[in-house]
């Protein structure tokens, strides 16, 4: 379904019992943000919330797509996966042979139905222009500051437009904003953004770029502009289909050359000037649970500010999983399914992108598997395809085993595997925000490939020895104190994988500790070996593994073990992946490392003393106090 705006969304929020109106006074720096961590990771993604009251004129719209049922609505769909199986029945009526011409004229009520979802510029003003601001004032608006080491309050869910000033094609992105003075921001588009790629074509002209950037509307344009399409098609085709209905557009007052939602709440038009020098932007608290530090960025100049009378001011929220967040990404996990499916993987029946992975980090992609290598034509393909470029763990399965529950999952991919063979390294395109890469933007990759193997992909060099029930922790940690920690839960499930908690004192320490163990009789059936650092409590599943994922570069800080059996000519394989932090002493490595995202004892404090008179039912304890004893000093950038 279209919503009229986005006042009409939180109408069927609140009819849904999906939305809570908060009216005692609650500020926008750290506050907000404070309430909603809490929130937001309650089972199932908590509650929207509406303050209504921030000594602002506008209320503060957030987790208003934190659920599956909230994102659900927010598309107007039943199922996330309705979406992919519409996408699918459209291509294949579309790829199928027309041999006829009744074939032919089948297809033209359908093409109407595509027409009908095109975006249309009309003429006259819109409802986003009901209000012009005489001076533009970005301090005029609720703008959060999230965490205690953000470098300033940020806009976190713009909708930015550019076009390209050659061939006038439009693009729709979202970037964070950080707010500088009352009509100045920075721009923080990576360089892989399409917007990025506009920024150097207008520097090429030596020509000033205009920008606009919108807040609130229909849902579906802020889900669009996270949408990973490719370059030519615009995020507002698809925004049509999904509420199936056009977008309606007016152009900017002044910033003509773009076009902007009619039924947006805010819409902030201005500039980003190529000549000018770059601004020191940062750090931000982001959704990979650390800070991204600062660096340099463009500057937009806001040249006006419009709103509708009864505007809502939307934002989110993104640090350590489960946010808001979470729930963008599934939808984009199953509406992309489809294309994927009928343009580059036919092979593939499922996707999966598990919440520990922050998005990038960890993809579990289940094939019909026919022959041998298919695991390797699908990791080629994928990291071939768009934002999946920069996917830093692709696991691959079969039909063997469902890819949704996890316990399953592991269990078929351990028994398949080879350590010492069915593990591809690889190097390429990163996220600017992945911090493990020695290299910003450039880093290591790795399949697991976890399919059954043909005897083309077997070497019957390597025993296949069972996992262990167990393992006497407390023996291995006497033996070795520099370990804190053993995991070795998994083996109990027949899941050959164990972690470690280490605390480093030396070079080379993970790698000279993986050998040792793998040396001990006890660690012989161990296929996977996962070591993170001694603050990290591996007995915490879930936020060790999110831990893991994000400090691991696979190609470097991966040790493959070739083991003597002794059967002679014989080996047994083994791995170690090392996913603590790294530092220029002990690791040689020259990149400042992010702290993770915790917020400040004083907010908590006060936030505590606040819970009652919020009216969101029983209290809950900030999430942060759980990572406190995580943190490296107070800084944003870990202190080595």
């Amino acid at each position: 379904m279209a919503y009229k705006n986005l006042r009409h969304f939180i109408e069927k929020l609140e009819q849904e019992g999906e939305l809570v109106r908060i009216k005692e006074y609650v500020d926008p720096k750290l506050e907000i943000a404070e309430i909603t961590d809490r929130v937001s990771k309650m089972p199932g993604g908590g509650k929207a919330l509406l303050f209504e009251n921030t000594g602002y004129d506008f209320p503060v719209l957030i987790n208003s797509m934190g659920s599956y049922k909230r994102m659900c609505m927010a598309l107007g769909v039943q199922e996330l996966d309705d979406v992919a199986g519409e996408i699918e029945a459209l291509f294949k009526m579309l790829s199928k042979p027309k041999e006829s011409i009744l074939d032919k004229l089948a297809l033209l009520p359908k093409l109407g139905q595509f027409a009908s979802w095109m975006p249309k510029v009309i003429s006259g003003k819109g409802s986003c222009q009901e209000v012009v601001m005489a001076s533009p004032d970005l301090n005029r608006l609720p703008v959060l500051t999230c965490w205690p080491k953000d470098g300033g309050p940020f806009i976190t869910l713009p909708v930015i437009h550019t076009k390209d000033p050659v061939a006038g094609t439009r693009n729709v992105g979202m970037y964070r904003m950080q707010v500088f003075e009352k009509d100045m921001t920075g721009m923080h588009w990576h360089k892989h953004k399409v917007s990025a790629k506009h920024f150097m074509e207008y520097k090429k002209l030596n020509k000033r770029m205009p920008v606009a950037v919108v807040l609130g509307g229909d849902p579906v344009y802020t889900y669009s502009a996270t949408a990973p399409l490719p370059e030519n098609v615009d995020e507002y085709m698809l925004a049509g289909f999904l509420r199936k209905k056009k977008v309606e557009l007016v152009k900017c007052i002044t910033q003509p050359e773009i076009e902007v939602p009619a039924d947006a709440d805010f819409v902030i038009e201005g500039y980003v000037d190529p000549s000018e020098e770059l601004i020191w932007e940062g750090p931000f608290g982001d959704h990979t649970g650390y800070y991204s530090l600062a660096d340099w960025y463009p500057r937009f100049h806001v040249t006006a500010i419009t709103h509708r009378k009864d505007a809502v001011y939307p934002s989110t929220i993104v640090g350590i999983p489960p946010q808001e967040d979470a729930w963008i990404g599934k939808a984009t996990e199953r509406i992309f399914l489809a294309p994927i499916k009928m343009t580059l993987v036919p092979e593939i029946i499922n996707m999966e992108m598990p919440v520990e992975g922050v998005f990038h980090n960890l993809v579990i992609a289940q094939i019909k598997k026919d022959y041998a290598g298919q695991a390797q034509k699908v990791m080629n393909a994928m990291w071939g395809a768009g934002q999946m470029m920069f996917n830093k763990i692709l696991v691959v399965s079969d039909e063997g085993a469902g890819i949704t529950d996890y316990r399953q999952l592991a269990q078929y991919i351990f028994r398949n595997l080879n350590p010492a063979t069915d593990i591809y390294l690889s190097q390429g395109p990163m996220d600017v925000l992945d911090h493990s890469c020695s290299k910003m933007g450039f880093g290591g990759k790795m399949c697991i490939d976890g399919t059954r193997k043909y005897e083309e992909e077997t070497d019957n060099t390597y025993l296949q020895l069972p996992t262990p029930a167990s393992l006497d922790t407390a023996a291995v940690m006497q033996q070795f104190p520099d370990i804190k920690g053993i995991n070795s839960s998994l083996l109990a499930m027949d899941i050959s994988c164990i972690l470690v908690s280490v605390e480093k004192t030396r070079p080379f320490h993970v790698r000279e500790l993986n050998e040792q163990l793998y040396a001990l009789p006890a660690f012989a059936g161990i296929k996977m070996i996962l070591y993170v650092e001694h603050t990290v409590d591996v007995t915490d599943l879930a936020s060790a593994l999110w831990r893991f994922c994000n400090n691991l570069d696979p190609k470097r800080d991966s040790f493959i073990i070739n083991k003597p059996a002794a059967q002679a000519g014989k080996y047994i394989g083994g791995i170690g992946m090392d996913g603590t932090l790294k530092s220029r002493l002990l690791d040689n490595f020259e990149r400042d490392w992010p702290n993770i995202i915790v917020a400040d004892d004083d907010t908590i404090r006060k936030i505590d003393a606040k819970w009652a008179s919020l009216q969101l039912g029983p209290f809950l304890a900030s999430p942060s106090l759980k990572y406190k004893h995580q943190i490296y000093g107070e800084e944003a950038v870990v202190e080595q």
